[in-house]
């Protein structure tokens, strides 16, 4: 299967997401809706961008005691959403959790466990405690999740080829950190990949945010990843 793009939809307000979704109807098939939006407008705006046609990847990152986070799949399942996320750090117990409450209210919504913040490096890994080095904590987060029961992941691009040698090879592998040759610096991704480099690496879909939002024509950018991603 091809990677495919989906769009983060890091905006504060519906009103400022409405125009960008307008536009991107037909070019982009995937939306990510996170804890901002979500926390603004709750369950309603998810079941309104899922009208416009769009399939929902809800970007929550749910991390707590096993039984809480389990019942939080289990109320969010019924949603018009195909992705969900929760930390991996979470622990095993959790994560169980998780897919077990996940399998019975809604089988065909695809778990992602998200290993180390494309925000953070080694050295803020360090900061916070953790002796391992990114990649080595992205291993091992991810074969914890994979022992857990769940089918995919949330890591950085540049530890996709580290996973797809360990890990079942049927783990979709979802890439934030995504930037096109054309984009600019100044924003806080620190461990990126271009749309092409990701998917010839083995990124399952990549996620790409203010390159799309801030372009001056989103739907041509917008398009010119995707045949990135596709002569890729």
């Amino acid at each position: 299967m091809p990677c495919e793009l989906i769009l983060a939809l890091d905006v504060p307000t519906r009103e400022d997401a409405a125009p960008l979704l307008r536009q991107l109807r037909g070019h982009v098939r995937w939306v990510k809706i996170g804890l901002q939006l979500f926390t603004a407008y709750g369950p309603n705006y998810v079941r309104e961008v899922a009208s416009m046609g769009f399939e929902i990847f809800l970007d929550l990152k749910l991390h707590d005691i096993p039984h809480t986070v389990a019942k939080a799949v289990a109320s969010l399942s019924p949603l018009p959403i195909r992705m969900l996320t929760l930390h991996t750090a979470g622990g095993s117990e959790m994560l169980r959790a998780a897919v077990a409450a996940q399998q019975q209210a809604n089988p065909q919504l695809l778990l992602l466990g998200v290993t180390v913040l494309t925000s953070m490096d080694s050295a803020g890994l360090h900061e916070i405690g953790v002796a391992a080095d990114a990649e080595q904590q992205v291993a091992r987060l991810g074969r914890l999740a994979a022992d857990a029961g769940l089918r995919g992941l949330v890591c950085s691009p540049l530890e996709v080829p580290l996973l797809r040698r360990t890990l079942p090879a049927e783990m979709q592998l979802v890439t934030p950190g995504i930037r096109p040759l054309s984009a600019t610096g100044g924003d806080d991704q620190k461990r990126t990949l271009s749309p092409a480099d990701a998917a010839r690496a083995g990124s399952s879909y990549i996620v790409v945010g203010r390159p799309i939002l801030q372009a001056t024509d989103p739907a041509a950018t917008a398009r010119s990843i995707v045949a990135e991603l596709q002569n890729a």
